[in-house]
């Protein structure tokens, strides 16, 4: 879709001082085991006076002691009231289902509350883009690999770049993505075979062609990414790496990998260039005539779904500093190098997207219950950094996100989608919402061809397309958990509300804010 201009505000400086201290996760949750004793008014009466006394002192005294290690359970808040950045004390979620699906009035109004927060702190004057030799600056090297200007007449961003290697050279040889994935070795050894013919003669010296990714389908996680990544794939002028998810500019180029894992190594620019050989290999036939068909109307992808939101590396490599938010951010350099891009983005209801992340990841024990329990610790948590931050900052805090236990800010889309607002122009970014690609594939589908200007298929490969089964569905155990509460599906709608409503105002598309679902 056509996104129209984004519509800021300006910044709200009220302190609020509401506080979200407690979201019961039952019903009956936070009743002592002494609640339904009952003292028999019979029994009182065959006592005597002293005994009666006595026993009223001592029952007095119980509740004394009790009541004070429910103070003293936490010092550093109050009771289920999580302490900024710190996990919340686990908490056991009693097996009935329909006590946990009574939210009580009091939990929505303390909600509310924190909405009215977050709906104020959403209106936020927009990012400052850091200037671009401010930009170059942190990479030197990706900016001398990378020329400034690319090969006219030819649909993706190639240029040629000289191979210094000799012929008998494995050029893939300590590629860090071919070390791991062994989809992409046997790429890497199909090409390899044919290499040295693709190698262009010039001036005694010998060229390669490069290309990067024509457009990046960037997130959400859990929103359709690789559905659409393994469709596209279909259409004869896409050529997409062998990698659905590189995950080179959220992480790799920083040397991580899986950033609980610590830094390990730096994946250099060449080696996610060698990711698109092959489609290079083919627009190097079509430049030249070696081939038959168009190939110069050839475009390359990826589909890394942390791309639209995972800065976290900023945080791990500059520990020292004290931004409260990152001052570059992915996209940032994307542009700086590809200022043309085509951005694609695929969202879906937050709340139905957070339970499908939740179901996702493997873990023990999963029930809806444990779901509930995760959801509340991160509102709670959430809340807890909001009295202090930003929102953005909140939204971006590496900390925050590894303290919560499911990834509650995932689903704050317009806060990401606005960065990306601040980068590119409106009519490079495609903005999909899942629900309308399962209703309406070919709709769908359509019009991602039509962003991309790619030629329309025909009819048997059309078929093709249509009729391939869907990608990454969910596991049968999971599916057999059946849906999540409705106490949980109600506490997420009221907290994503604020921001589905600023979504579908910048999208200038009420069905951004999944009202219907």
């Amino acid at each position: 879709m056509s996104l129209p201009r984004c519509k800021h505000g300006s910044r709200t400086q009220a302190d609020h001082t509401y506080s979200l201290h407690w979201l019961p996760l039952t019903a009956g949750y936070g009743k002592p085991p002494w609640f339904n004793f009952r003292l028999s008014v019979t029994s009182l009466r065959s006592l005597s006076k002293g005994k009666v006394v006595s026993f009223l002192m001592g029952l007095t005294l119980m509740f004394l002691i009790m009541a004070s290690h429910i103070v003293t359970w936490d010092k550093k808040g109050p009771f289920l009231t999580p302490p900024p950045y710190q996990p919340v004390r686990p908490v056991a979620v009693p097996n009935s289902t329909v006590a946990a699906e009574e939210l009580s009035e009091n939990a929505l109004t303390n909600m509310k509350l924190l909405v009215k927060i977050i709906g104020s702190k959403l209106e936020y004057k927009p990012r400052k883009v850091p200037e671009e030799k401010d930009v170059i600056g942190t990479n030197s090297h990706l900016f001398s690999v990378i020329p400034r200007q690319y090969l006219p007449g030819i649909k993706s961003p190639c240029w040629y770049e000289e191979f210094s290697g000799e012929l008998g050279t494995d050029p893939y040889k300590g590629n860090h993505y071919a070390l791991r994935s062994k989809s992409f070795k046997a790429v890497c050894d199909l090409v390899r075979a044919g290499f040295h013919k693709h190698l262009h003669p010039r001036g005694g010296k010998r060229f390669r062609l490069r290309c990067l990714p024509f457009f990046y389908i960037v997130g959400q996680p859990k929103c359709g990414t690789t559905d659409l990544f393994y469709r596209l794939l279909l259409h004869p002028e896409v050529k997409f790496n062998t990698i659905k998810e590189p995950h080179w500019w959220t992480r790799k180029r920083f040397g991580y990998i899986r950033f609980k894992d610590g830094y390990q190594e730096n994946f250099p620019v060449e080696d996610y260039l060698d990711l698109f050989d092959l489609a290079a290999h083919n627009i190097e036939e079509g430049i030249s005539g070696n081939s038959a068909g168009d190939h110069r109307a050839l475009v390359t992808g990826e589909a890394s779904a942390s791309t639209m939101w995972d800065n976290q590396a900023w945080s791990y490599l500059h520990k020292d500093r004290e931004e409260p938010e990152p001052p570059f951010l992915t996209q940032d350099a994307i542009h700086a190098v590809q200022p043309n891009a085509k951005i694609i983005i695929m969202l879906r209801d937050p709340v139905e997207r957070l339970y499908s992340d939740y179901l996702y990841f493997k873990m023990a024990n999963k029930s809806t219950e444990d779901f509930h329990q995760k959801v509340v610790e991160s509102v709670q948590l959430f809340q807890s950094c909001l009295s202090e931050r930003s929102l953005r900052s909140c939204a971006y805090n590496t900390s925050l996100s590894n303290a919560m236990p499911v990834r509650l800010n995932l689903g704050m889309y317009v806060v990401f989608l606005l960065d990306w607002l601040a980068v590119f122009r409106s009519e490079q970014i495609l903005v999909l919402r899942l629900e309308d690609y399962a209703a309406n594939l070919q709709m769908t589908i359509n019009k991602v061809f039509d962003f991309l200007a790619l030629s329309p298929l025909s009819e048997q490969r059309e078929a093709a397309l249509y009729q391939r089964p869907k990608s990454n569905t969910r596991r049968r155990a999971d599916r057999n958990l059946g849906h999540m509460l409705p106490a949980t599906s109600e506490l997420l709608r009221v907290f994503h509300q604020p921001f589905n409503h600023k979504l579908a105002s910048v999208l200038d598309n009420k069905d951004f804010n999944w009202s219907n679902t």
